[in-house]
């Protein structure tokens, strides 16, 4: 894969964005998503780029998204991002490298989800290092993501912010029994900070905009009953996204057909 689409932490790498950002077409939207490599994000980065996209896509360890890099390899309008969410260093020098593109599309997808076979655990099996991780992935990373880019959106034609979200962190929809404490808690702050976040967004004529992406089967050796696969929650994803309009701001929306879910 070429070296200007797979860039390290250093200056000297951190320098090529500005050169790659030069060669995105100015005529085309563009969309920045997180968690890039595999499952959900990869395939918002398949079906934008099949639209004729420019596309940021962000991986925490690109050497190893070998799907990512074919899919870059193939198309020149996607570049490739080395981003750990966690990394707010890192995430205002992507900022700062892409200062001048607009992003039309802000998607903030990467999240930690829960192993399976630990998930129904009472609260003697919670793991307060996962607790705390999953609050720094699910929650913080999305909303200093936003923070950060937040006038790129603004500069855009589209102006939308989609976060990636589940309706096992709503009150209303979640299951009804005690289950996942880490990744419910970080995804109701998820909700939470956009929910408050929209306030501002508001005013900028920018959309924000949660989505349940249904169950997905992303998790390998697990198959969840009912699931659905990556592209069919993405296409309809992408159907509810082109339809958002300023009223969306702020709503937390089902994939299927952009109806409104609970908090």
């Amino acid at each position: 894969m070429s070296q200007r689409w797979v860039r390290a932490l250093s200056l000297s790498l951190v320098l090529l964005s500005t050169i790659a950002q030069a060669d995105m077409q100015a005529d085309k939207p563009t969309v920045l998503i997180t968690g890039a490599n595999r499952g959900i994000g990869l395939e918002f980065v398949r079906q934008l780029s099949a639209r004729d996209w420019n596309i940021i896509a962000t991986a925490r360890k690109p050497a190893e998204a070998t799907d990512l890099q074919a899919l870059a390899e193939a198309d020149e309008n996607i570049a490739i991002e080395q981003l750990d969410i966690t990394d707010h260093a890192r995430i205002d020098e992507i900022a700062a490298a892409y200062k001048t593109q607009p992003i039309d599309i802000l998607l903030s997808n990467a999240a930690l989800t829960p192993r399976y076979k630990s998930a129904f655990k009472p609260v003697s099996g919670v793991d307060f290092d996962t607790a705390r991780l999953s609050l720094e992935i699910n929650a913080l990373g999305p909303l200093k993501l936003a923070e950060a880019f937040m006038d790129q959106v603004a500069a855009s034609k589209h102006k939308k912010i989609i976060v990636v979200s589940s309706k096992a962190g709503s009150f209303e929809m979640g299951p009804k029994m005690p289950m996942m404490y880490s990744y419910r808690g970080s995804k109701a702050a998820l909700n939470m900070y956009m929910y408050t976040l929209s306030f501002e967004t508001g005013k900028k004529d920018i959309i924000v905009t949660v989505l349940s992406p249904g169950s997905v089967d992303t998790t390998p050796g697990f198959k969840m009953p009912n699931a659905i696969s990556p592209e069919e929650s993405v296409t309809k994803m992408l159907q509810v996204i082109d339809s958002l309009t300023p009223e969306n701001n702020g709503q937390f929306l089902n994939y299927e057909d952009g109806s409104i879910v609970g908090w």
